[in-house]
């Protein structure tokens, strides 16, 4: 691509706040994820690029230096720089698999098995019982025109009488309710960060809180998982933001101690560092396993998001936030930009739902299912390393030799579209893992062990790495 049509397509790059070779990174960024930059397509050499732009050469190599770390450019001496996704003089029909999670939320008749998505399958009944339970209710309003930024009232109500249940006193002022838990990860990251900013994040995590903080072009470090070295991390990094799933940690599944989360509340309110404590899978326990005290309930500084997508049903877009009222005024003036509230009907089903989550028995299905899972894998597939969990809902695989991206790849032309670890890893270390989840019927974990296990037999590592494209998964 030549400089000057590569300028042309940036645009109004610069306009914003911060450095510019981090503006210049999230314009291109939105290009490359958009699909206006393909994959394998040739950018242009620093200097070059740099002449187009009326900027110094350092600021095209600090911009593609970013790029490059997410996994979205690869840079080769003598091959230029890239897109990544088609290794260069790589044929197109070689191209990694691309979980774009808009793909994989839709329905498919193609006979694909879509193990991509950690989510219930259907709705609970409890579900339709909740909106035949309002009927009466959306009956009886008057003088009230629907619009509601921080959440309807009644179930800011019962999200804080929940966390009061947990040890977090927590008043109605302090919940925002969202349209689901990627909302308000979104939100947070459009309040609380200005380009340029760091992040600290585990190591793998969620990829939806990845791109979320992208997003706001932050520059995002990791950690072993329960932000192990926060505090070494803090003092080098100066961070704006820290991000951790404390309970049933996606995808790995593990639980961070009732210390570690002390320690860790309290070293963030030490540093001033705000703590997005993510308690989306907290209720996924399974039978016998205790409900640990959240973050919040150790530090003001602890910031709590919450969601429904995974402890009831993804349709029922109902998540929330919890945190100081004054940083819950700025999150609804965020949100009234953006929709001006949420849908009525939807948030007074979640009030009953809200109060019931304790009595929905999801726990005996999740462990039934997660052991099918596990035991199959272990019989057909010894020699993956795949530890158990006490809850949530994916396992963590390691692949004896290879790529995740690469096998994933190898998986969908059996059928089974998987989701690689190296997506889910800033650190670039989980390049050999992949997220299994077990949410699915035991008869479709049967079909997609069946798959992985017919792969895996035909599977030869590439002797070139496959880079994915960043995408978002649940």
């Amino acid at each position: 691509m030549r400089p000057i049509e590569l300028s042309e397509r940036l645009g109004r790059w610069s306009s914003g706040r911060g450095p510019l070779y981090v503006l210049l990174a999230a314009r291109m960024r939105r290009l490359i994820d958009d699909g206006e930059l393909p994959p394998g397509a040739l950018l242009p050499p620093d200097r070059a690029l740099a002449g187009a732009l009326a900027v110094g050469r350092t600021t095209v190599v600090a911009a593609y230096e970013l790029l490059r770390s997410e996994g979205r450019i690869t840079r080769r001496q003598g091959s230029g720089t890239r897109v990544a996704g088609v290794p260069s003089g790589a044929a197109v029909e070689d191209a990694p698999v691309d979980p774009i999670f808009l793909d994989s939320l839709e329905s498919h008749d193609d006979g694909v098995l879509l193990a991509i998505c950690a989510a219930p399958e259907d709705p609970p009944p409890h579900v339709a019982e909740a909106y035949a339970r309002i009927v009466p209710e959306l009956g009886r309003i008057t003088g009230d025109i629907g619009y509601y930024p921080y959440g309807v009232p009644v179930l800011r109500e019962a999200v804080a009488r929940r966390y009061a249940e947990y040890g977090v006193p927590t008043v109605p002022e302090q919940i925002l309710v969202s349209n689901g838990g990627q909302q308000a990860l979104s939100l947070l990251a459009h309040t609380l960060l200005s380009p340029g900013d760091q992040v600290l994040v585990e190591a793998p995590t969620y990829p939806g809180a990845l791109e979320a903080f992208r997003e706001g072009a932050a520059v995002l470090r990791g950690l072993p998982v329960g932000l192990e070295g926060f505090e070494a991390a803090v003092r080098e990094r100066r961070p704006a933001l820290a991000y951790v799933i404390p309970t049933y940690h996606n995808p790995t599944g593990s639980v961070l101690s009732p210390l570690a989360r002390q320690r860790l509340a309290r070293a963030a309110a030490a540093a001033d560092v705000p703590l997005i404590e993510d308690e989306v899978p907290a209720d996924l326990g399974f039978p016998g396993e205790p409900r640990l005290k959240p973050l919040a309930a150790y530090s003001d500084a602890v910031i709590s998001v919450g969601s429904l997508s995974k402890s009831i049903w993804g349709g029922l877009r109902i998540g929330w936030v919890r945190g100081p009222a004054p940083l819950i005024t700025r999150l609804a003036r965020v949100r009234a930009v953006h929709d001006l509230g949420g849908n009525v009907p939807a948030q007074l089903a979640a009030a009953h739902l809200v109060t019931q989550l304790d009595d929905l028995s999801l726990a005996h299905d999740l462990e039934t299912r997660h052991n099918h899972l596990h035991a199959l894998l272990a019989e057909h597939l010894p020699t993956w390393h795949v530890p158990p969990v006490r809850g949530g809902q994916s396992l963590w695989a390691r692949l004896p030799h290879g790529d995740g991206n690469s096998f994933a790849q190898s998986a969908l032309r059996q059928g089974l579209a998987i989701l690689p670890g190296a997506g889910l890893d800033v650190t670039g270390a989980a390049d050999p893992y992949l997220r299994l989840h077990f949410r699915a019927r035991p008869p479709d974990l049967t079909e997609a062990v069946t798959r992985l296990t017919t792969t895996w037999s035909t599977y030869r590592p590439p002797t070139t790495r496959v880079h994915p494209r960043p995408a978002i998964a649940i």
